[in-house]
């Protein structure tokens, strides 16, 4: 059995956004289309699969959800656990043989395998089963992160319809780009953003997901051994490190990617500083403003920039 990681904060290797994004545009027929636009079902425990999994993600702006993989033989074991909040978590179980695209999105090796959703930012929490205690101390965490977050919502437990509000609609232009996504639009997806953006300039949930969609965008058709070689080949071919940088933050490599482009930033031209530049703003809103790998990064750029 894994250890636990114990502590968010010193979480590492953090799953990418962007590969939930591609799981959720899995084809679908209209009826499944229209499921995965809710999530799968009410109450504190859910099985999800890829079809009813962006639902899940959006239910994770309003209240943290706990993703548990499991597998034939390893069957769920959080749920009275996380039943035990009084609904101030879900629980979504998800089988990862029969749900490849989330088991490779979330990059699952092994099960069981147990991540966080806060806001629709995954954040990975242990491999194996620890014991209850050292769970429980985790999920403490879990809520505490996602209280700063502004995600403090409640569902309904059984017997209490009661405690779960009603769903807040989506913004308008947010529901365009969402169902974009889903149809596998990124095009329709981006304008939409842009549109909120211009709209709202402080509109943070439209930056970063303009910032997530550019970033599909760019990785449409890559080969990731060309782009490696290419990078290799060429280390001071800028377009070149910038199309590595997005493999990297594509698979997770958030230290990689920064890295790369805080090393090769002193010797571009001005106008290499300001694509570095506006290239890694769009990663601190992909990994958040908040993870100390952004926090770092964005300190490092600063002092390279003045």
């Amino acid at each position: 059995m894994s250890d636990p990681t114990m502590g968010l904060g010193s979480l590492r290797g953090a799953v990418d956004l962007s590969g939930l994004v591609r799981a959720a545009q899995a084809p679908a027929t209209a009826a499944a289309g229209a499921a995965s636009a809710a999530p799968a079902s009410g109450g504190v425990v859910r099985e999800v699969d890829e079809v009813s999994f962006p639902g899940v993600l959006e239910l994770s702006r309003t209240v943290p959800v706990i993703v548990e993989f499991y597998a034939d033989g390893i069957a769920p074991a959080l749920g009275d656990l996380v039943a035990s909040y009084g609904g101030r978590l879900v629980l979504a179980t998800i089988e990862g043989n029969r749900n490849p695209q989330l088991a490779q999105a979330f990059q699952i090796q092994q099960v069981p395998a147990v991540v966080a959703l806060i806001g629709g930012r995954p954040i990975p929490l242990f491999l194996g089963m620890p014991s209850e205690q050292e769970v429980r101390q985790v999920l403490d965490q879990v809520l505490d992160a996602a209280a700063q977050s502004g995600v403090a919502g409640t569902v309904a437990v059984d017997g209490d319809a009661a405690a779960e509000p009603a769903d807040e609609p989506l913004p308008p232009l947010h529901q365009e780009a969402y169902d974009a996504i889903s149809a596998g639009d990124l095009a329709a997806a981006a304008q939409a953003y842009r549109t909120a953006i211009a709209q709202n300039p402080r509109d943070q949930l439209a930056v970063a997901g303009l910032a997530q969609v550019s970033l599909l965008q760019r990785l449409e058709g890559a080969v990731a051994a060309d782009v490696r070689r290419a990078a290799a080949d060429a280390p001071d071919d800028l377009d070149a490190q910038l199309a590595v940088a997005d493999l990297d933050l594509s698979g997770g490599h958030v230290d990689d990617a920064f890295a790369r482009l805080l090393r090769v930033f002193p010797g571009q031209s001005a106008e290499g500083k300001a694509a570095i530049r506006t290239r890694m703003l769009d990663f601190f809103e992909i990994v958040g403003a908040e993870d100390p790998r952004t926090v770092a990064a964005r300190r490092a750029l600063t002092a390279l920039l003045y």
